[in-house]
């Protein structure tokens, strides 16, 4: 990467993190008020208030500081338009809706930008928890200005995983007995978060989880020495006309490296 591109996204980390900063503080002043609730596809997922209010000012700052980008956001109404632009934002103003709604402080706000479909600046804000992520393609993962890093497999002890029961219940016992599950995070860019902090040594996720709630936190994983990949080990690209996933993976490179096979050949 050249001084020029570093430099620019650097300055676009600046500007998604005071725009990640001020609609977390948006969406906090709705926590716990019982905001107005409405139901998407086809009454599986809530939406509420609190997510359009902060969409609204992510869109407003971003899209007047950098017209040129494309957009995609989970609740902004999609348009092809983003396809034709190389560099584009990747925004959930409230990743863990189900969980903000019910209390929960594991909800944060995920903001990326994508360069030829892949994260190069990308920040996560969890404001009830006064946490802060970010990273840049070419920095180091910080969380609150401090350095953070995935944690490495012990095989003496069990792996900590975010991961459905009934998932772990269809892998083979060699896997299975080396997993010790933690409860459930109901934000799935928070989950990854934590595998990028070392809380947890990893995560599965199942398919159809979108782009928006994984490009920032796999930048972060990454700068942390992590990996999010598909299961035949690939990197996830995005801002395709599909923003749906298959089944993935998260956590350090021996972690991958021990669970892939097993986890692919299930």
């Amino acid at each position: 990467m050249s001084d020029v591109e570093d430099a620019r996204w650097q300055s676009d980390l600046e500007l998604i993190a005071d725009a990640a900063r001020q609609a977390g503080a948006v969406a906090l002043s709705f926590f716990n008020q019982s905001p107005e609730v409405w139901w998407k596809n086809e009454g599986k997922s809530p939406v509420s208030a609190a997510d359009f209010a902060a969409n609204e000012i992510l869109e407003t700052l971003l899209r007047r500081a950098r017209p040129d980008y494309g957009w995609l956001s989970e609740e902004t109404e999609d348009s092809a338009d983003r396809l034709s632009r190389e560099t584009q934002f990747i925004i959930d103003p409230i990743d863990g809706t189900r969980g903000f709604l019910g209390g929960q402080k594991l909800w944060c706000v995920s903001v990326a930008v994508v360069h030829k479909g892949r994260p190069v600046a990308g920040v996560l804000f969890a404001p009830a928890l006064d946490e802060f992520y970010q990273a840049t393609e070419t920095g180091i993962a910080l969380k609150n200005g401090v350095p953070i890093r995935v944690s490495e497999p012990d095989p003496q002890t069990p792996m900590r995983f975010a991961i459905a029961e009934d998932v772990l219940h269809a892998f083979p016992p060699a896997v299975k007995n080396r997993i010790e599950r933690i409860r459930h995070v109901p934000s799935l860019a928070y989950r990854i978060a934590m595998v990028a902090d070392g809380s947890i040594d990893g995560t599965f996720v199942k398919r159809n989880s979108h782009d928006w709630d994984l490009a920032a936190a796999d930048l972060i994983l990454e700068r942390a020495g992590g990996r999010l990949v598909n299961l035949d080990g690939t990197a996830l690209t995005y801002n395709r006309a599909d923003v749906r996933h298959g089944e993935l993976c998260a956590g350090s490179q021996p972690l991958l490296n021990e669970l892939l096979s097993p986890i692919a050949t299930r």
